[in-house]
């Protein structure tokens, strides 16, 4: 476990090197800000509309950190060589997989808190209301969707180069994020085996969509019972467990060559 820790730590210590989060921050404070001074049509007292594009931003600057911190992580080591020291420790293939996922999955959900708070101190100080409580919800769950993201990331980026996984994980997510709730339609369309094949694929990858919750914080909603808001938590880490399961097995014999560095 304190092997895992130690990786984990060096991810963030890396990313925090980068400047990514810096450089999202501000320009999520900055759009923010120009919202605040606009006068849509005279309704400055609407801050719905405020706190819609601050949410949006929000996931949209997570899924670009979850997706560019996870898939660069295991071939930058292959890349640089630094992966034979690293197993050389020794470390254990799944302690490395484990170690980058969390260090990714940590350091963006700390940033995309650092969003939230943005936002309802803009929100608030234009009047209008932010539910704590729905708040924490919203956040929480955001946090496992950043965690499958991440999953995801390290899943590809351990049989590709840090692009292609990039792309993949994009495309696969926001496939999943917004054509996957609309497959039991499809599927009521046609029949025959390109309905079992379609519900097969409705089954397999991850329903990323359950794990948003900003029209309740844009419209006021109560916040979701406790039984459904645990139920989703639990699927979102048997999805983060499968897709780790699986870079593991992807990644444990795996051959590495020194003409890489």
């Amino acid at each position: 476990m304190i092997r895992i820790l130690v990786i984990a730590q060096t991810v963030w210590r890396e990313i925090f090197r980068r400047k990514d989060l810096y450089v999202l921050a501000v320009l999520l404070l900055a759009f923010l800000l120009t919202l605040m001074t606009m006068n849509i049509f005279g309704l400055r007292s609407m801050t719905g509309y405020v706190k819609e594009i601050g949410l949006l931003l929000a996931w949209l600057f997570a899924w670009i950190l979850a997706i560019g911190a996870s898939v660069r992580q295991l071939p930058e080591e292959e890349k640089n060589g630094t992966i034979f020291s690293m197993l050389a420790k020794p470390v254990k293939r799944s302690e490395l997989i484990i170690g980058k996922w969390l260090g990714a999955w940590g350091v963006v959900g700390a940033a995309t808190i650092f969003f939230y708070l943005i936002l309802a101190v803009i929100v608030r100080a234009r009047g209008g209301d932010f539910s704590l409580g729905l708040a924490v919800e919203a956040w929480t769950l955001h946090f496992c969707f950043i965690g499958i993201l991440s999953a995801l990331g390290i899943l590809f980026s351990t049989r590709m180069n840090s692009d292609a996984a990039g792309a993949t994980t994009a495309v696969l997510s926001v496939a999943a994020f917004l054509l996957l709730p609309q497959t039991p339609y499809l599927a009521g369309e046609i029949s025959g085996w390109r309905r079992e094949g379609l519900m097969v694929i409705y089954y397999a990858l991850p329903h990323l969509e359950l794990f948003d919750l900003r029209q309740r914080l844009v419209h006021d909603w109560p916040p979701m019972s406790l039984e459904p808001f645990l139920m989703i938590i639990l699927y979102g880490l048997l999805m983060m467990a499968i897709f780790i399961l699986l870079g593991w097995l992807a990644y444990r014999n795996k051959k590495f060559s020194r003409d890489i560095i």
